[in-house]
């Protein structure tokens, strides 16, 4: 996603609804967001769903690392070879 613009992709809410489909292409043309104001204040932000679904991505990716990257703040950790040797003979894995 591209650093947004302030004077291409901040629009008011009325301007969204008297030209939707312009602001709709612009958007997706873009890739970045349209941040809706209502009386002047950022209300509502407008995403295209490609750009939208690679954020629930991260979102998704981050929440699985979140438990590891706890048990590397708490010293739960152990050497590469040390998992490996257990895993191999866990599995009779050769090598």
């Amino acid at each position: 996603m591209s650093q947004i613009s302030p004077s291409e992709d901040i629009r008011s809410v009325t301007d969204l609804k008297r030209h939707t489909r312009e602001i709709l292409d612009h958007l997706h043309a873009t890739g970045r967001p349209v941040i809706l104001t209502v009386n002047g204040r950022a209300n509502s932000v407008l995403l295209d769903v490609r750009a939208y679904e690679e954020l629930l991505r991260a979102g998704n990716m981050a929440e699985l690392l979140t438990p590891a990257e706890r048990d590397i703040e708490s010293g739960k950790t152990r050497p590469m070879r040390e998992f490996m040797e257990e895993f191999k003979s866990g599995k009779d894995i050769q090598g």
